[in-house]
């Protein structure tokens, strides 16, 4: 979609759908919505004052203006109450919005720029949300469909502002929008592909692609590389699948001189997790293919860090392969020892994103990375924690956490801590080697994180468990249905403010 900002007033704008905004309890619309309520001879107040435009959140109310306007339709979307509005407001209402313009098979629209009047809200905030909302919210994957369905697009999408001095920031805002919901859409793509086309080398010509149109470093270990580094824990995973597992490595180097900053962005990247020998229910087990999203999401936050430019230095690291019951498949009570020389008893071959994880947060060790931020569809038992409305942050350092959780707010993607408690090693604690995979039931989330964390060491690290909000079964606001995107804008957030202080 084309989105642009232009300067003009909002009466005069020449489109087939126009869309302002109005507050609950508003009675008499001000600002852009006053001016458009006027030159329709006072439809929008009559409309309030009969009871059908009310302005509750997610009311949509689509009014023909028959002449009186240059605009052939205004739609009045309700912002709800004004006290909880914010930026993520802007996002699910303008998702909502332009799904609805898409199914009345209107193409082009144009938009004021909510928030950005008497609701207080910086000009660039305002057009980064609309923009993030719109692309995110009007996402299809139907790449596979060959049946003849409704395939109509919003293709064109306008923000009004007649203020000069808001225009360049409403600019910036939409740019830095269209940069992060893309790189979002990027991870929804990689993640609802079918695991028979995203394999682990399909993932690595992802990377690869990323890698081109973007000027940054790619590396990429082989298994060879990978038994020459001693990475048996990730190996050990591989042994059941005939794709070959890769490790894939990109770096964006914007601040060369400092080489101090080295972020590490590390993913899961299951391209299918079947369970392995402790082979999971079949039930559900199509949404299996979606155990690489940590590993799409640091893939696609490189393509947006590297259009952003900040200044700091990033490495991506995401472990790939396939968790198959093979012949040749890793066993229960099989030990497998990491990079780094701890040894790992496997009690259940299902619980294999650990094992992945543990020789990346090792090989991150020793290149020197720091701080490190894993990302994993980590634990079923997260979903029963936290369900499907935030995602588990764990970690070994407060102000790396506290960052983490500050980015997702300010992009909308809730997060909550879970502790990490010194009692809770005794769950994985062997007899046979220096610890299990699997700390049993209880704190399931906390106990797999804390195994990712015994290879971090005293580097500050932070783990993102994104079981239940990587994936979606239903439509809602900016969100559709399957992969999410999340936590791509999160992350792209963390780097930003780290580069800035």
């Amino acid at each position: 979609m084309h989105i642009e900002v232009i300067r003009e007033d909002v009466t005069r704008v020449k489109t087939p759908a126009l869309i302002v905004n109005l507050f609950e309890g508003v009675r008499s619309p001000g600002g852009a919505t006053g001016a458009v309520d006027r030159a329709l001879d006072g439809a929008i107040s009559r409309l309030i004052s009969e009871g059908e435009v009310k302005g509750k959140k997610e009311e949509l109310n689509l009014i023909h203006t028959f002449g009186r306007l240059p605009a052939d339709r205004v739609l009045v979307l309700g912002l709800g109450k004004s006290a909880e509005f914010n930026q993520d407001t802007v996002r699910q209402l303008m998702a909502q919005a332009c799904r609805y313009l898409r199914g009345h098979g209107i193409k082009e629209a144009a938009t004021i720029a909510h928030g950005a009047g008497i609701a207080g809200m910086d000009a660039e905030s305002s057009a980064r949300a609309i923009v993030e909302g719109s692309v995110l919210g009007l996402y299809r994957f139907n790449r596979h469909v060959t049946r003849d369905e409704d395939k109509a697009e919003l293709q064109e999408l306008k923000i009004v502002e007649r203020d000069p001095s808001k225009v360049g920031a409403l600019e910036q805002g939409a740019e830095r929008g269209r940069i992060l919901a893309d790189a979002a859409c990027m991870t929804r793509d990689m993640v609802n592909e079918p695991a028979n086309v995203m394999t682990p080398t399909r993932l690595v010509e992802e990377a690869n692609r990323v890698a081109a149109e973007h000027g940054l470093e790619i590396e990429v270990l082989e298994r060879e590389d990978m038994e020459r580094l001693g990475m048996g824990a990730l190996l050990g995973v591989a042994q059941g699948s005939r794709q070959p597992p890769k490790l894939i490595v990109l770096r964006y180097k914007g601040d060369e001189e400092n080489s101090g900053q080295n972020l590490g962005l590390l993913g899961k990247g299951i391209t299918f997790d079947s369970g392995g020998i402790s082979i999971k229910p079949s039930s559900g087990m199509e949404e299996m293919k979606g155990d690489m999203a940590g590993a799409a999401s640091v893939i696609s936050s490189m393509a947006a860090i590297a259009q952003l430019k900040p200044r700091l230095n990033i490495t991506v690291i995401a472990a790939a392969t396939e968790n198959m019951p093979g012949g040749g498949a890793q066993r229960p009570g099989d030990i497998v020892r990491v990079m780094d020389g701890k040894t790992i008893e496997v009690v259940n071959t299902d619980a294999e994103g650990r094992l992945v994880l543990a020789d990346a947060v090792a090989y991150a060790r020793k290149l020197g990375l720091s701080p490190i931020v894993d990302v994993a569809t980590l634990t079923g038992a997260c979903v029963i924690a936290l369900g499907h409305i935030c995602t588990g942050v764990m970690g070994n350092d407060q102000e790396l956490i506290g960052r983490l959780i500050e980015s997702g707010r300010d992009a909308g993607e809730k997060m909550w801590q879970l502790p990490i408690f010194e009692e809770y090693k005794e769950q994985y604690k062997s007899t046979v080697a220096d610890i299990k995979n699997v700390g049993g039931r209880p704190a399931g989330t906390i106990t797999g994180a804390m195994i990712i964390g015994e290879f971090a060491g005293d580097t500050p690290w932070a783990h993102l468990d994104i079981a239940g909000t990587s994936y979606t079964d239903k439509e809602a606001g900016y969100q559709v249905k399957g992969a999410t995107g999340v936590p791509v804008r999160t992350l792209v957030n963390l780097v930003l403010g780290m580069a800035r202080s």
